[in-house]
């Protein structure tokens, strides 16, 4: 089997004093899509953050490529090519679109084709009539365009989207879906964290679903969807 791009095991993870993430194990494998899954408040976003650096674990381990990177500083992490859409999108107010886009951007570590910004306005037409404006303009489905296509320009090997469609009108989601779709043909390892099950089960090679910091399912659509007593009981489905 491949080497993991990014592997967690048994990780925990705190707020204060609230045990939030409680001994959880993680993988993606190169080119592989995972649907991180779970109602709110049961540790998805703190497992992404923790893996990434952004939140200082307690206990367990993390590796990129098989090597030690627990702790290590998040921009470390992004220099080796693993990128992150946060919920919050993290877009730059007083920098306009082209800025958000170009302040990250890097030629492919392999050489060959990639994602420049001439690729990511085809891909986001609306990012490409707002080029001048700042992003504190831009709506919040242009904000969630303009995050993911900055994070495409790095040319990650893992892209790591957190609510990847949450709170956008149908069309505007429907864009995003098309874009991981066209994400997920071009080889790049995608963790998808979204409500939207259909979508999911639809894109994601595995389904991991967490219930208050622990692990409760890992396994493929197909096995997730044969079992609707779990949906229901983990997910509302």
């Amino acid at each position: 089997m491949a080497v993991p791009i990014l592997a967690a095991r048994k990780l925990h993870s705190y707020y204060g004093s609230s045990h939030v993430l409680q001994g959880v194990d993680f993988s993606i494998g190169p080119g592989e899509v995972v649907a991180l899954m779970g109602r709110n408040g049961m540790g998805k976003t703190t497992l992404l953050r923790s893996m990434l650096g952004l939140i200082e674990t307690r206990a367990g381990e993390v590796d990129i490529d098989g090597a030690p990177a627990t702790n290590l500083p998040s921009y470390r992490i992004a220099r080796l090519g693993v990128a992150f859409v946060p919920e919050n999108r993290g877009i730059f107010p007083t920098l306009t679109v082209r800025e958000n886009l170009l302040m990250a951007a890097r030629p492919p570590a392999t050489g060959g084709d990639g994602w420049t910004l001439e690729r990511v306005l085809s891909t986001f037409p609306a990012l490409a009539a707002r080029l001048s404006h700042y992003g504190n303009q831009l709506s919040g489905g242009e904000q969630q365009m303009l995050t993911i296509g900055r994070a495409l320009l790095t040319n990650p090997r893992l892209l790591i989207l957190d609510e990847a469609t949450e709170g956008l009108a149908p069309l505007l989601a429907a864009t995003i879906w098309r874009t991981i779709r066209t994400i997920r043909e071009g080889g790049i390892a995608t963790v998808i964290v979204d409500k939207h099950f259909a979508m999911l089960a639809e894109l994601a090679d595995r389904c991991v679903i967490l219930v208050k910091g622990r692990k409760v399912f890992d396994g493929t659509p197909a096995a997730l969807a044969a079992q609707p007593g779990l949906r229901e009981q983990h997910l509302g489905i």
